[in-house]
């Protein structure tokens, strides 16, 4: 029997990345994800029989909370530069790699084909329920493409490497594809026709104010729709929005979406609620009502995705609004989805959450912090505050359960914190 033995390199990577799913949950975010659809080749990534494509390797940073330019992802991005030359040096390996591009460009034109099918099977859907399923199966669909489309073109810079570094000519490269807008990880569209993008749409938009929202899944809007209105003045000047004028605000978006969705334009419709939460924080309770009372249940759990992605004050804000106008099953929800951040930004966020007074708010925040990421974790995010975060995480953990709470104790004696534990 043959005994092929791994690249430095490629050994090297694998072990990196072994130790990187460590720190996450096989159950849950994109990992989860991963795992369901393709365990066998997952699993021949993690032994080093094959190179993981680099968007789920940024997929799985994402979820053990780890920012796009920071030092982890800047050695997985050498480790993996090295791991992907080494690998396809290998007797074979041009052939293997034109072939694996190949399958990706045909699972490209698919999701591309299927894409279209679904928009307009989503014209002609029969109520809110069947559109719903839709909207989330092309969501899921677009970020296939998005996928494929990343693939086709990393694999043909790998090729065309790999034929100058044999002297050769490099790789013919396929078709161009459906030009990539801004979008999120799992919410990107693909781009319209021609006559869809000369057919503008004329539709009231949510007065919004205030910087554009930050983070990895937030996209800029589709030409053809306005999705800015100046502030009211009482915004502006920071005044709470009446009531009335919130209702209004949420019915006008709500048309807004329902006349896009009509005619497919979901990436409008998917800035336009991005655009919301730009706007006063206290009307987001109306626009949930009025989401849910037209049946896009499904854009409200959208927006509750986007808003784990904002600043930590401004989703502290939000939280805390959602918990005021008793949302707390939303605010939850909210929180359970941020704690995939850097913990700088969780430190800030409970410190905000707590400086509102929204004390339960910031421990169920810690308390999803501990359930879901490392001990280790845990010990960072209270090096940022001992005083205050080492006996409301030592709360939370304990809260989940006295495992738990050993491990963590364990670790902020590790990180030279146990004078802040009491113990």
């Amino acid at each position: 029997m043959t005994v092929h033995q791994l690249p430095v390199e490629v050994a090297a990577f694998a072990q990196w990345l072994t130790e990187l799913a460590g720190r996450l949950r096989p159950d849950a975010g994109w990992y989860g994800v991963f795992a369901e659809r393709d365990p066998d080749g997952l699993r021949a990534c993690f032994d080093g029989a094959e190179i993981l494509p680099w968007d789920v390797v940024e997929a799985l940073l994402q979820d053990a909370g780890e920012p796009a330019g920071g030092p982890l992802a800047t050695r997985a991005g050498a480790l993996y530069a090295a791991a992907a030359t080494a690998h396809d040096r290998r007797p074979g390996g041009a052939a293997a790699l034109a072939e694996r591009r190949d399958l990706m460009e045909q699972e490209r034109r698919y999701a591309e084909s299927r894409a279209r099918e679904l928009g307009e099977r989503l014209r002609v859907a029969a109520g809110a329920a069947e559109a719903a399923g839709l909207e989330n199966d092309l969501a899921w669909v677009r970020d296939d493409h998005t996928r494929a489309t990343a693939r086709v073109t990393e694999l043909t810079a790998r090729l065309d490497r790999l034929g100058a570094a044999a002297g050769t000519a490099p790789a013919p490269p396929p078709p161009p594809p459906a030009k990539r807008r801004p979008r999120g990880a799992r919410y990107a569209w693909l781009e319209e026709s021609a006559e869809e993008q000369t057919a503008a749409v004329a539709v009231p938009v949510l007065p919004t104010g205030g910087a554009a929202p930050r983070g990895a899944r937030f996209g800029g809007g589709e030409p053809g729709v306005a999705t800015r209105a100046p502030a009211p003045a009482s915004d502006a000047a920071g005044g709470a929005s009446a009531p009335a004028e919130a209702g209004r605000a949420a019915a006008n978006a709500v048309y807004a979406l329902q006349r896009l969705r009509a005619r497919g334009r979901s990436g409008e419709a998917h800035a336009l609620l991005c655009e919301a939460l730009t706007g006063p924080p206290d009307r987001l309770p109306a626009l949930a009502v009025e989401l849910h009372r037209a049946g896009l249940a499904a854009d409200w759990s959208t927006l509750l995705w986007e808003a784990a992605s904002l600043p930590p004050g401004r989703l502290a804000a939000v939280a805390g609004v959602l918990a005021d106008a008793g949302r707390a099953a939303d605010c939850d929800q909210l929180l359970r989805q941020g704690v995939a951040r850097p913990v700088e930004e969780l430190a800030g966020a409970c410190a905000a959450l707590r400086g509102d007074g929204h004390h339960r708010e910031a421990h169920a925040l810690l308390t999803a912090f501990v359930r879901v990421r490392t001990p280790e974790d845990a010990a960072r995010l209270a090096g940022e505050d001992p005083r205050g975060l080492v006996p409301q995480l030592l709360g939370a953990a304990r809260a989940v359960s006295v495992t738990r709470e050993r491990d963590l104790l364990h670790a902020l004696r590790v990180a030279g914190l146990s004078g802040a534990t009491g113990a």
